[in-house]
């Protein structure tokens, strides 16, 4: 296999891990939203999900590319 897709994969990974940080924020600051004023939880769950779905696709899509990097693609 190819050093570079091995490198490329590593890429990936980081932005997974970018992601990963970036889910840990958005569930962080709705807990803090909703601890300070409890009565806004319907108005932030729907923003958190929206959030939470949009910084997971991503990392899927960073997963995507490293395995067709890996498995060679199309070749």
């Amino acid at each position: 296999m190819e050093p570079m897709a091995y490198i490329g994969a590593a890429l990936c990974a980081l932005s997974m891990m970018a992601s990963a940080w970036g889910v840990t924020k958005v569930w962080t600051t709705i807990i803090t939203t909703v601890g300070r004023n409890p009565q806004v939880k319907k108005d932030v769950d729907l923003y958190g999900w929206a959030g939470f779905a949009a910084v997971e696709a991503i990392a899927l899509y960073a997963l995507v590319i490293a395995l067709v990097m890996l498995t060679g693609g199309s070749n």
